[in-house]
């Protein structure tokens, strides 16, 4: 069922979520799983940002399930981990595959799809009760994935930093208390060494972006600001790896981690990532075509670096890209050579 709402004054700054629980009148995790599939439009462009502070006059469609095919979720039993696994999960969601685990550290490639920790605004609505009503993350699921590749019961781990839903790519977790404290100063330092690979709509330039990111830039959207002070510092290195006519795939080496941070920058920076559907536009302005055909938002985290909190080893992991983002570049590079041979 459709519904077509626009936002009143006194809604002002509510965030989508709680805006879409308050007019639909849904539980939080239909909600969110309206969001996350892109169920929701503001304005006629998608939203998956459920964080996202609406404003007055803004029109918001949303299609809601009907109430004969929801089903209420099963509670685990106290204690017990999340029933749905890499393989029972009905989404399509690959299965996350472990590239090193020790008695401190777990590195992990996630798909797309799969959110890496669950969201403070999920903890908030839920408690521990969100561990039984939303759907498992990463955080959640690797306790099993680690019992069964190594045998013995399933130990909590913990989440250190977190990469989108729709990325894919390398994630670390500590599993112990003194790994988390010392991966975080890592993190706070700057010193872990992220790159992602990005394929951006246009002609991406090389180049350091540098910028304070606040929650809102005006429109809504996260996004940078000229006060200083409204906002948190952010750095990005870019460079150019391939050019591809009307497309580029570009390095993304992160400096500091803001949330969507990568977003951010290239979209401000006129090249918003394949797929993007949330700052692919100046504030206030229209969405940048997309002629990518891409499903989602084409960024890997490909590369992840740093120090071992227990051992001081420098150690790094590469991760080659998805198979989806694979097949896209594949055909924007078959696409850009068919332009060149069409030149004169």
């Amino acid at each position: 069922m459709k519904h077509r709402f626009t936002v009143t004054r006194s809604e002002t700054g509510r965030t989508l979520a709680d805006w879409l629980h308050a007019r639909l009148k849904l539980v939080m995790p239909e909600v969110l799983r309206l969001v996350r599939q892109r169920q929701v439009r503001v304005d006629g462009q998608p939203c998956t940002d459920p964080g996202r502070r609406v404003r007055p006059g803004q029109t918001i469609d949303a299609l809601s399930a009907p109430a004969n095919r929801r089903e209420s979720p099963t509670p685990n039993k106290p204690g017990s981990p999340p029933k749905a696994g890499p393989k029972a999960r009905p989404d399509g969601v690959a299965r996350p595959v472990i590239r090193y685990a020790d008695a401190d550290v777990v590195v992990v490639e996630k798909p797309t799809g799969l959110t890496t920790m669950r969201h403070p605004e999920d903890v908030r609505e839920f408690g521990q009760r969100a561990r039984r009503f939303l759907p498992p993350t990463l955080a959640d699921l690797l306790p099993q994935l680690l019992a069964a590749k190594n045998g013995g019961s399933p130990s909590a781990v913990r989440a250190v930093h977190r990469i989108d839903n729709e990325t894919s790519g390398l994630v670390v977790f500590a599993r112990t208390v003194e790994a988390e404290r010392d991966l975080g100063r890592q993190f706070r330092a700057h010193s872990t060494d992220r790159l992602y690979l990005a394929l951006v709509r246009g002609r991406a330039r090389s180049g350091r972006i540098e910028s304070h990111l606040a929650r809102d830039r005006g429109d809504g959207r996260r996004g940078s600001t000229t006060k200083p002070a409204d906002g948190q510092r952010a750095i990005t290195h870019i460079r150019v790896v391939e050019e591809l006519g009307d497309f580029t795939l570009v390095e993304c080496r992160l400096e500091t981690g803001r949330t969507h941070q990568v977003r951010i920058h290239l979209g401000e920076a006129g090249t918003p990532l394949c797929g993007e559907r949330i700052y692919d536009r100046p504030s206030h302005g229209a969405p940048a075509a997309d002629d990518s055909g891409a499903k989602r938002i084409l960024l890997h985290a490909a590369r992840l670096g740093f120090t071992h909190p227990a051992t001081s080893k420098r150690m790094e992991w590469v991760s080659p890209l998805p198979k989806d983002m694979a097949v896209v570049l594949e055909r924007l590079r078959s696409q850009a050579r068919q332009q060149t041979q069409r030149k004169p």
